[in-house]
C-alpha cells in the first residue's frame, strides 16, 4: 500500500494513541525536539515541565475535591450523631410530654433551627402541645401533606401561619415539612429558616425523614386519640 492509500490521522486519533500508549516518547525521544509546547513569552518548558505542571494541577484539584468530600462526610458524621441522640431521647420517653420536649428541644438547640412547628392532629384536645383536628389541618395545608413526602422550599404565608404560628411565621423565608404518618396521619412537623434559599426543593430531607418515621410510631403510644386519623 503506498503512501497516497494511507488515511491521514486527524487530532483525537493521534490523541487516543498517546493515551494508550504513554511510554511512546521513551521510545522515540528523537521526536521530542519536534514538538511545539505551548509556553509564556521569553521561557521555554519542555515536554516533562509541562507534563509536571498538568499533573500538579490535577493534583491540587483532586485534593480540593477530597477537602470538599470529606467536609460533607464529617458534616453528616454530626448530623448522624444527633438524630442518633435524639431517636434515643424519643424512644426513652415516658410520656407525651416528654416528647414533644425532646423533639423541639433537640432541634431548636442541637440541629440550631431557628423555627420549629410540631402540630398534632386528633379531634380532642390532647392537653400538651399543639392540636388541631384532622379537617382543619387539611383544610390549611392539605397541599404539603397529600404527596406523603417530604416537602422544602418558600411556602405561602397562609401556610406559614399554620405551620409556625402567628408570632414567627413572617420570620420564615424557607421551610421543610414533613408528615407524621404511620398506620395514619398523626401530624406535622416543620423546620423553618429565615434564609429564602436555605431550604431549597432540592435539599436532602434524609435525616429529618427518619425523625418524622420515628416520632410517628412514638406518638400514638401516648395519645389514643391519634390512632384514629385518617
Amino acid at each position: 500500500m503506498s503512501d497516497q492509500d494511507q488515511t491521514p490521522l486527524d487530532a483525537e486519533a493521534v490523541a487516543a494513541y498517546l493515551r494508550q500508549h504513554p511510554e511512546f516518547f521513551v521510545d522515540h525521544e528523537e521526536l521530542i525536539p519536534e514538538l511545539r509546547i505551548p509556553h509564556q513569552p521569553g521561557t521555554t518548558v519542555s515536554l516533562v515541565e509541562r507534563q509536571v505542571k498538568l499533573l500538579r494541577e490535577r493534583n491540587i484539584e483532586m485534593r480540593h475535591r477530597l477537602s470538599q468530600l470529606m467536609d460533607v462526610a464529617r458534616d453528616n458524621d454530626r448530623l448522624f450523631d444527633k438524630t442518633r441522640r435524639l431517636v434515643l431521647d424519643l424512644l426513652d420517653a415516658d410520656s407525651l410530654e416528654a416528647v414533644i420536649g425532646a423533639v423541639e428541644d433537640s432541634l431548636r438547640h442541637e440541629f440550631q433551627v431557628p423555627f420549629v412547628g410540631l402540630i398534632l392532629f386528633s379531634e380532642t384536645p390532647l392537653g400538651v402541645g399543639r392540636t388541631v383536628s384532622s379537617a382543619e389541618a387539611h383544610q390549611a395545608i392539605g397541599g404539603l401533606l397529600s404527596g406523603g413526602k417530604t416537602t422544602c422550599g418558600v411556602l405561602r404565608p397562609n401556610e406559614l401561619e399554620f405551620l409556625f404560628g402567628e408570632a414567627e411565621h413572617s420570620q420564615v423565608g424557607s421551610a421543610a415539612v414533613v408528615g407524621l404518618s404511620h398506620q395514619g396521619l398523626h401530624g406535622v412537623l416543620a423546620i423553618g429558616s429565615p434564609d429564602p434559599q436555605h431550604y431549597k426543593s432540592s435539599l436532602g430531607t434524609l435525616f429529618l425523614g427518619y425523625v418524622a418515621e420515628v416520632l410517628a410510631r412514638v406518638l400514638p403510644n401516648f395519645a389514643e386519640p391519634l390512632r384514629s386519623v385518617r
